[in-house]
Protein backbone atom coordinates (compact mmCIF):
# COMPACT_ATOMS: atom_id res chain seq x y z
CA UNK A 1 0.00 0.00 0.00
CA UNK A 2 1.55 3.17 -1.14
CA UNK A 3 1.18 6.60 1.12
CA UNK A 4 0.53 9.96 0.33
CA UNK A 5 0.53 12.69 3.36
CA UNK A 6 -1.67 16.14 3.62
CA UNK A 7 -0.04 18.98 1.66
CA UNK A 8 -0.92 23.03 2.99
CA UNK A 9 -1.91 25.28 -0.10
CA UNK A 10 0.73 27.35 0.65
CA UNK A 11 2.63 25.03 -0.09
CA UNK A 12 0.97 23.23 -3.17
CA UNK A 13 1.28 27.13 -4.98
CA UNK A 14 5.31 26.36 -5.37
CA UNK A 15 4.74 22.91 -6.50
CA UNK A 16 6.77 21.85 -9.98
CA UNK A 17 4.53 19.91 -12.36
CA UNK A 18 6.48 17.05 -11.00
CA UNK A 19 5.65 17.64 -7.51
CA UNK A 20 1.83 18.19 -8.30
CA UNK A 21 1.99 14.72 -9.76
CA UNK A 22 3.72 12.80 -7.45
CA UNK A 23 1.51 14.14 -4.77
CA UNK A 24 -1.78 13.83 -6.11
CA UNK A 25 -1.81 11.76 -9.21
CA UNK A 26 -2.15 7.75 -9.17
CA UNK A 27 -0.82 6.81 -12.40
CA UNK A 28 -1.91 3.48 -12.60
CA UNK A 29 -4.67 1.58 -11.09
CA UNK A 30 -5.04 -1.26 -12.56
CA UNK A 31 -2.45 -4.30 -12.87
CA UNK A 32 -2.90 -7.58 -14.12
CA UNK A 33 -4.22 -9.79 -11.25
CA UNK A 34 -3.06 -7.75 -8.68
CA UNK A 35 -4.85 -4.81 -6.17
CA UNK A 36 -3.27 -1.09 -6.33
CA UNK A 37 -3.82 0.83 -3.04
CA UNK A 38 -3.35 4.34 -2.20
CA UNK A 39 -3.43 5.27 1.09
CA UNK A 40 -4.32 9.44 1.91
CA UNK A 41 -3.38 11.39 5.01
CA UNK A 42 -6.54 13.37 3.70
CA UNK A 43 -9.58 12.22 5.44
CA UNK A 44 -7.67 8.99 5.62
CA UNK A 45 -9.24 7.70 2.40
CA UNK A 46 -7.68 4.61 0.27
CA UNK A 47 -7.55 4.62 -3.02
CA UNK A 48 -7.65 1.80 -5.64
CA UNK A 49 -7.93 -1.23 -8.41
CA UNK A 50 -8.30 -4.61 -8.11
CA UNK A 51 -7.74 -6.34 -11.68
CA UNK A 52 -8.18 -9.86 -11.53
CA UNK A 53 -7.17 -11.95 -14.89
CA UNK A 54 -6.90 -15.69 -13.98
CA UNK A 55 -6.23 -15.62 -10.35
CA UNK A 56 -8.80 -14.53 -7.42
CA UNK A 57 -7.27 -11.63 -5.47
CA UNK A 58 -7.62 -11.66 -1.75
CA UNK A 59 -7.97 -8.29 -0.10
CA UNK A 60 -5.55 -7.65 2.90
CA UNK A 61 -5.24 -4.90 5.17
CA UNK A 62 -1.03 -5.14 4.98
CA UNK A 63 1.11 -3.71 7.82
CA UNK A 64 -0.23 -0.08 7.06
CA UNK A 65 -3.66 -0.37 8.60
CA UNK A 66 -2.51 -2.10 12.04
CA UNK A 67 -6.23 -4.68 11.26
CA UNK A 68 -6.77 -8.21 11.50
CA UNK A 69 -8.72 -7.67 7.85
CA UNK A 70 -9.32 -4.69 5.60
CA UNK A 71 -12.78 -3.48 6.35
CA UNK A 72 -12.41 -4.21 10.40
CA UNK A 73 -12.61 -0.15 10.95
CA UNK A 74 -13.63 0.50 7.71
CA UNK A 75 -16.06 0.95 5.07
CA UNK A 76 -15.77 0.37 1.18
CA UNK A 77 -17.24 1.10 -2.37
CA UNK A 78 -16.61 -0.69 -5.40
CA UNK A 79 -17.54 0.22 -9.30
CA UNK A 80 -16.71 -1.94 -11.71
CA UNK A 81 -15.39 -0.89 -15.50
CA UNK A 82 -14.12 -3.54 -16.77
CA UNK A 83 -15.87 -7.25 -17.75
CA UNK A 84 -18.03 -8.77 -14.82
CA UNK A 85 -16.79 -9.49 -12.22
CA UNK A 86 -17.36 -11.93 -9.14
CA UNK A 87 -17.10 -10.10 -5.83
CA UNK A 88 -17.19 -13.04 -2.72
CA UNK A 89 -17.63 -11.33 0.66
CA UNK A 90 -17.54 -13.77 3.64
CA UNK A 91 -18.70 -16.59 1.78
CA UNK A 92 -21.81 -15.19 -0.42
CA UNK A 93 -20.69 -13.85 -3.94
CA UNK A 94 -21.94 -11.54 -6.39
CA UNK A 95 -21.75 -10.67 -9.50
CA UNK A 96 -21.02 -6.94 -10.24
CA UNK A 97 -21.26 -6.07 -13.94
CA UNK A 98 -20.15 -3.38 -16.33
CA UNK A 99 -20.49 0.08 -14.71
CA UNK A 100 -21.97 -1.95 -11.44
CA UNK A 101 -21.25 -1.42 -8.19
CA UNK A 102 -21.02 -2.31 -4.67
CA UNK A 103 -20.95 -0.95 -1.01
CA UNK A 104 -19.07 -3.44 1.63
CA UNK A 105 -19.98 -2.85 5.24
CA UNK A 106 -17.58 -2.33 7.92
CA UNK A 107 -16.96 -6.24 9.59
CA UNK A 108 -16.76 -7.55 6.15
CA UNK A 109 -13.64 -9.79 6.68
CA UNK A 110 -13.03 -12.08 3.41
CA UNK A 111 -12.98 -10.63 0.47
CA UNK A 112 -12.07 -11.63 -3.36
CA UNK A 113 -12.33 -10.54 -6.39
CA UNK A 114 -12.23 -12.44 -9.50
CA UNK A 115 -13.50 -12.05 -13.59
CA UNK A 116 -16.23 -14.06 -15.24
CA UNK A 117 -13.81 -14.17 -18.70
CA UNK A 118 -9.98 -13.61 -18.38
CA UNK A 119 -10.35 -12.17 -22.11
CA UNK A 120 -12.24 -9.68 -20.72
CA UNK A 121 -11.42 -9.19 -17.07
CA UNK A 122 -13.26 -6.36 -14.64
CA UNK A 123 -11.47 -3.45 -13.26
CA UNK A 124 -12.96 -3.03 -9.94
CA UNK A 125 -12.55 0.52 -8.98
CA UNK A 126 -12.21 0.87 -4.90
CA UNK A 127 -12.93 3.97 -2.92
CA UNK A 128 -12.39 3.00 1.53
CA UNK A 129 -12.86 5.18 4.39
CA UNK A 130 -12.91 4.95 8.21
CA UNK A 131 -16.29 3.92 9.75
CA UNK A 132 -17.66 3.96 12.86
CA UNK A 133 -20.74 1.49 12.39
CA UNK A 134 -21.76 -0.99 10.05
CA UNK A 135 -24.25 -0.66 7.20
CA UNK A 136 -26.21 -3.37 4.79
CA UNK A 137 -23.78 -4.85 2.18
CA UNK A 138 -25.32 -4.52 -1.24
CA UNK A 139 -25.16 -4.49 -4.81
CA UNK A 140 -25.77 -1.40 -6.81
CA UNK A 141 -27.20 -1.51 -10.34
CA UNK A 142 -28.30 1.18 -12.74
CA UNK A 143 -31.27 -0.47 -13.96
CA UNK A 144 -33.89 -3.15 -12.88
CA UNK A 145 -35.70 -4.21 -10.22
CA UNK A 146 -34.18 -4.18 -6.74
CA UNK A 147 -34.29 -7.25 -4.84
CA UNK A 148 -32.66 -8.40 -1.64
CA UNK A 149 -29.00 -7.25 -1.18
CA UNK A 150 -30.07 -5.16 -4.25
CA UNK A 151 -30.01 -1.72 -5.14
CA UNK A 152 -31.23 0.32 -8.24
CA UNK A 153 -29.99 3.97 -8.71
CA UNK A 154 -33.34 6.18 -8.17
CA UNK A 155 -34.72 8.27 -10.90
CA UNK A 156 -34.09 11.40 -8.95
CA UNK A 157 -30.07 10.75 -8.64
CA UNK A 158 -29.56 10.35 -12.16
CA UNK A 159 -29.39 13.77 -12.90
CA UNK A 160 -28.69 15.50 -16.39
CA UNK A 161 -26.95 18.65 -16.49
CA UNK A 162 -25.40 21.18 -18.79
CA UNK A 163 -25.97 21.95 -22.49
CA UNK A 164 -23.60 21.07 -25.24
CA UNK A 165 -23.59 25.11 -26.24
CA UNK A 166 -21.70 25.25 -22.61
CA UNK A 167 -19.65 22.20 -23.64
CA UNK A 168 -21.21 20.63 -20.96
CA UNK A 169 -23.73 18.27 -21.18
CA UNK A 170 -23.31 15.23 -18.61
CA UNK A 171 -25.01 13.01 -16.46
CA UNK A 172 -24.71 12.16 -13.05
CA UNK A 173 -25.64 9.04 -11.36
CA UNK A 174 -24.84 8.95 -7.98
CA UNK A 175 -24.34 5.12 -6.41
CA UNK A 176 -23.59 5.30 -2.95
CA UNK A 177 -25.24 8.63 -1.36
CA UNK A 178 -28.09 8.85 1.88
CA UNK A 179 -31.52 7.65 1.04
CA UNK A 180 -30.28 5.00 -1.45
CA UNK A 181 -27.26 3.68 -0.17
CA UNK A 182 -26.50 4.01 3.53
CA UNK A 183 -22.86 4.57 4.70
CA UNK A 184 -20.82 6.46 7.20
CA UNK A 185 -19.05 8.81 5.14
CA UNK A 186 -18.37 7.46 1.78
CA UNK A 187 -20.22 9.09 -1.27
CA UNK A 188 -19.15 7.67 -4.78
CA UNK A 189 -20.91 8.20 -8.34
CA UNK A 190 -20.26 8.27 -12.09
CA UNK A 191 -20.41 11.41 -14.05
CA UNK A 192 -20.60 10.85 -18.16
CA UNK A 193 -20.20 13.04 -20.84
CA UNK A 194 -21.60 13.60 -24.37
CA UNK A 195 -20.06 13.35 -27.16
CA UNK A 196 -19.39 17.42 -27.94
CA UNK A 197 -18.93 18.02 -24.09
CA UNK A 198 -15.47 18.26 -22.45
CA UNK A 199 -16.10 20.49 -19.45
CA UNK A 200 -16.97 18.92 -15.55
CA UNK A 201 -17.84 20.26 -12.71
CA UNK A 202 -17.61 24.05 -14.35
CA UNK A 203 -18.69 26.69 -13.08
CA UNK A 204 -16.12 24.78 -9.94
CA UNK A 205 -16.79 24.75 -6.58
CA UNK A 206 -14.72 23.68 -3.17
CA UNK A 207 -16.22 21.26 -0.32
CA UNK A 208 -14.44 22.43 2.99
CA UNK A 209 -16.09 19.10 4.45
CA UNK A 210 -15.26 16.89 2.42
CA UNK A 211 -11.97 15.74 0.11
CA UNK A 212 -12.52 14.28 -2.98
CA UNK A 213 -10.95 11.39 -5.75
CA UNK A 214 -11.89 11.80 -9.34
CA UNK A 215 -11.21 8.62 -11.62
CA UNK A 216 -10.75 9.35 -15.34
CA UNK A 217 -11.53 6.70 -18.08
CA UNK A 218 -13.13 5.62 -21.20
CA UNK A 219 -10.29 8.03 -23.11
CA UNK A 220 -8.66 6.85 -25.72
CA UNK A 221 -5.09 6.29 -25.57
CA UNK A 222 -3.98 9.59 -27.55
CA UNK A 223 -6.41 11.92 -25.11
CA UNK A 224 -6.48 13.56 -21.64
CA UNK A 225 -7.82 15.93 -19.45
CA UNK A 226 -6.51 18.77 -18.17
CA UNK A 227 -7.70 18.29 -14.51
CA UNK A 228 -7.30 21.11 -12.39
CA UNK A 229 -7.40 21.83 -8.88
CA UNK A 230 -6.01 24.57 -6.18
CA UNK A 231 -6.95 27.50 -4.54
CA UNK A 232 -9.43 29.08 -6.67
CA UNK A 233 -6.65 31.82 -6.69
CA UNK A 234 -4.15 29.72 -7.30
CA UNK A 235 -5.20 27.03 -9.90
CA UNK A 236 -2.75 24.53 -10.69
CA UNK A 237 -3.81 22.08 -13.28
CA UNK A 238 -2.37 17.99 -14.02
CA UNK A 239 -2.74 15.93 -17.48
CA UNK A 240 -4.92 13.11 -16.95
CA UNK A 241 -4.93 10.35 -18.86
CA UNK A 242 -7.16 6.99 -19.39
CA UNK A 243 -7.71 4.90 -16.12
CA UNK A 244 -6.03 7.56 -13.93
CA UNK A 245 -6.78 9.32 -10.35
CA UNK A 246 -6.45 12.73 -8.77
CA UNK A 247 -6.74 13.20 -5.08
CA UNK A 248 -8.42 16.44 -4.60
CA UNK A 249 -7.83 18.27 -0.99
CA UNK A 250 -10.87 19.90 1.03
CA UNK A 251 -9.39 23.49 0.24
CA UNK A 252 -9.29 22.62 -3.96
CA UNK A 253 -11.45 23.27 -6.83
CA UNK A 254 -11.91 20.09 -8.44
CA UNK A 255 -12.75 20.83 -12.42
CA UNK A 256 -11.56 19.14 -16.11
CA UNK A 257 -11.42 19.87 -19.53
CA UNK A 258 -11.11 16.65 -21.92
CA UNK A 259 -9.49 16.62 -25.71
CA UNK A 260 -12.73 14.81 -25.96
CA UNK A 261 -15.89 13.29 -23.93
CA UNK A 262 -14.99 11.08 -21.34
CA UNK A 263 -16.76 9.35 -17.69
CA UNK A 264 -15.00 9.77 -14.51
CA UNK A 265 -15.97 8.53 -11.10
CA UNK A 266 -16.40 10.60 -7.94
CA UNK A 267 -15.83 9.52 -4.24
CA UNK A 268 -16.14 11.84 -1.30
CA UNK A 269 -15.33 11.21 2.57
CA UNK A 270 -15.13 14.24 5.31
CA UNK A 271 -17.24 15.53 7.93
CA UNK A 272 -20.39 15.34 6.20
CA UNK A 273 -22.61 13.78 3.35
CA UNK A 274 -24.48 16.32 2.00
CA UNK A 275 -24.15 16.47 -1.69
CA UNK A 276 -24.95 20.24 -2.21
CA UNK A 277 -22.51 21.41 0.57
CA UNK A 278 -20.75 23.11 -1.84
CA UNK A 279 -18.50 26.92 -1.82
CA UNK A 280 -19.37 28.08 -5.57
CA UNK A 281 -16.15 29.92 -7.38
CA UNK A 282 -17.34 32.49 -9.84
CA UNK A 283 -15.87 32.28 -12.83
CA UNK A 284 -14.94 35.86 -12.88
CA UNK A 285 -12.88 35.16 -9.22
CA UNK A 286 -10.67 32.17 -11.07
CA UNK A 287 -6.83 32.36 -11.51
Amino acid sequence: MELRTAASPRDVKNYTTERLREEFLIPQLFFADDIKLVYSHIDRIITGGAMPVKETLVLKAGEELRADYFLERREMGVINIGGTGIITIDGKTYEVGHKEGMYIGRGAKDITFASVNADAPAKFYLNSAPAHMTYPTVLIKREGEPSEGVVIVKDENKVELGSLEDSNHRTICKYILPGQVESCQLEMGMTSLEPGSVWNTMPCHTHDRRMEVYMYFELPEDAFVMHYMGEPTETRHIVVRNEQAVISPSWSIHAGSGSRNYTFIWGMVGENQDFDDMDHCEMKDLM
